[in-house]
């Protein structure tokens, strides 16, 4: 397992990223391996640990997240009729790098 999929890998273009909505600062894409029917990640594009190592100076940074995970969260709403935002901290975040997940449906496994 990566230590840090999303610079190592995503962010880094070395693995096919199907593209939500991408910013100057934020990339929002399809899972590369979803675990729910609708599975959708979102990034900042700077490393970020996690939500425990954000500064005082990334405000703009996390208003711009959080615009984009609202952008996508509508949209599946639209579509679904509901949806969940999960982000994961400690032992329960596989990837060291600040991630939000926005999702519909039962788990896929």
């Amino acid at each position: 397992m990566f230590e840090d999929f999303y610079c190592e890998e995503a962010l880094s273009w070395r693995v096919p990223i199907d593209k939500v909505i991408e910013t100057d600062n934020v990339l929002a894409f399809h899972h590369t391996r979803p675990f729910w029917p609708v599975h959708i990640v979102v990034v900042p594009k700077r490393h970020i640990a996690s939500l425990l190592a954000l500064e005082p100076g990334d405000d703009q940074l996390l208003i711009e997240i959080f615009d984009v995970v609202k952008q996508i969260a509508a949209r599946v709403v639209a579509e679904r009729g509901g949806a969940r935002i999960l982000t994961n901290l400690g032992d329960y975040q596989d990837s060291k790098h600040l991630h939000f997940h926005i999702n519909f449906g039962d788990p896929l496994r």
